[in-house]
């Protein structure tokens, strides 16, 4: 096997042109200045500095290189700021190479280029791929329900990007008359939004592609509106089933409604599908209910209460959650009748 030629080099030969420490003239370090994001390779990474002295650091050590010969090799890094832009990194190694100690300093200069990153540019451009409507059946969605909606959006797309995902952004949420709608960077995540939202409040989901353009490829984009279409009925309404057995208090709207009969206690579940509802009356709500006297316990089924209106006695319906201990009970009063509501009768949405 032929023999490498620093292996038949003197010292003195081996020495003359050697350098312990290869770097480069300078480094350039790509930062984008609305966020942050450094540039590495053919992409924009996070890496949440609160200046730039510690990163520049990093890119020049990972630039610099030491002679594959050195041995027992010690080296550090000195960073003098020039200005906000510029760093003169000061770089000392050490090493061992045929038994001889070596040192060698070099200096890198360091560029700070700011720029603007392609998801910051996309926000600025106010782009997005896909559009969440929350909506709701028959109805306007509540202030809650957008705000909690909203808050949904914001968490889903927060946790995307705690995980690295930097196309997760919300573009815009414009709250209108009619319910929110959020502009999101992906299809991808706003169909994730718009199924969270129904799985918090239940209802449905409407898909609404359109053709915007095509890729360098020749493939279609398309830009899809989700419409998140709330129930129609909340839990705390009261409604008229209109099947002959009296008023139902919705529990539940996930997946089937559920509710409880004001006039036996019975629980009530509709036949309907997932995001089918009922053709139903709506009565009132919890929020309608007033405390009223009870006058007496007539039997089993029948008690006798105060009208909150007129206070008059009226015997009504008595439903098996009803106490018979109690002195004063909520009711409903509607154009069906006078009803006793339970104390606590609404699920808890987010605990189910």
């Amino acid at each position: 096997m032929p023999r490498e030629r620093d292996d038949v080099l003197c010292d003195a030969c081996y020495f003359e042109d050697f350098d312990l420490v290869d770097a480069p003239d300078k480094v350039q370090v790509r930062v984008c200045a609305q966020c942050g994001a450094i540039h590495r390779g053919n992409r924009w990474v996070d890496v949440g500095a609160r200046d730039y002295t510690d990163i520049a650091i990093e890119e020049v050590s990972n630039s610099l290189g030491v002679h594959l010969n050195a041995e027992e090799v010690r080296w550090g890094v000195e960073p003098e700021q020039i200005d906000e832009n510029n760093i003169k990194m000061h770089c000392h190694f050490s090493g061992v190479v045929r038994g001889t100690p070596l040192e060698e300093s070099v200096v890198v200069p360091v560029s700070i280029a700011r720029e603007t990153c392609k998801r910051c540019g996309r926000i600025a451009g106010g782009y997005f791929a896909s559009l969440v409507q929350v909506r709701a059946d028959d109805r306007t969605p509540t202030t809650d329900e957008a705000e909690t909606a909203i808050e949904i959006a914001e968490s889903y797309i927060a946790e995307r990007e705690d995980k690295g995902d930097r196309n997760a952004f919300i573009t815009e949420v414009n709250r209108t008359p009619d319910g929110p709608d959020i502009k999101i960077s992906t299809n991808q995540m706003g169909s994730g939004v718009a199924k969270q939202i129904r799985e918090r409040f239940g209802g449905t989901i409407e898909e609404h592609p359109t053709l915007v353009t095509e890729d360098g490829d020749g493939n279609e984009v398309y830009r899809v509106t989700f419409v998140a279409r709330l129930p129609r009925y909340t839990a705390g309404d009261v409604i008229d089933p209109e099947d002959g057995d009296g008023p139902v208090l919705v529990k539940s709207n996930r997946g089937r409604l559920k509710g409880v009969r004001l006039t036996s206690g019975d629980e009530y579940e509709s036949e309907f599908e997932e995001g089918e509802r009922p053709d139903a009356e709506h009565l009132g709500s919890l929020d309608d209910a007033e405390e009223t006297t009870v006058v007496t316990v007539e039997d089993a089924h029948a008690v006798q209460v105060l009208d909150p209106e007129t206070f008059e006695a009226k015997t009504i319906p008595r439903p098996d959650y009803f106490d018979p201990d109690a002195a004063m009970v909520p009711v409903l009063k509607s154009h069906s009748g006078l009803h006793i509501l339970p104390d606590e009768a609404v699920e808890d949405e987010e605990g189910e």
